[in-house]
């Protein structure tokens, strides 16, 4: 599997989201005002996108755009793409 290469970086993100849902918590806990909560929340959001484009990338790299990838695997991990894609988007 191709996150094995980048298995620390993805933990580092998955770390951070993790960070910032505890800091939206706090959030809660301390009764902070609604726009606070709300750009923390804007905040996840964006880590969670960024995390999912870096493992999208990744597979599209290594498994539909690398020359070395037969054309049954491509069409492959294209059809796993674009439902993906569909899961994340929809």
């Amino acid at each position: 599997m191709h996150t094995i290469k980048h298995k620390r970086t993805l933990i580092t993100r998955v770390r951070r989201v993790r960070g910032q849902l505890d800091a939206i918590e706090r959030a809660l806990t301390d009764e902070r005002g609604c726009e606070a909560v709300v750009q923390l929340i804007a905040t996840v959001r964006g880590a969670v996108n960024a995390l999912a484009a870096e493992v999208l990338c990744e597979h599209l790299t290594n498994h539909v755009g690398a020359p070395r990838v037969a054309t049954a695997e491509r069409a492959r991990a294209t059809a796993e793409l674009e439902t993906v894609i569909r899961q994340l988007v929809g």
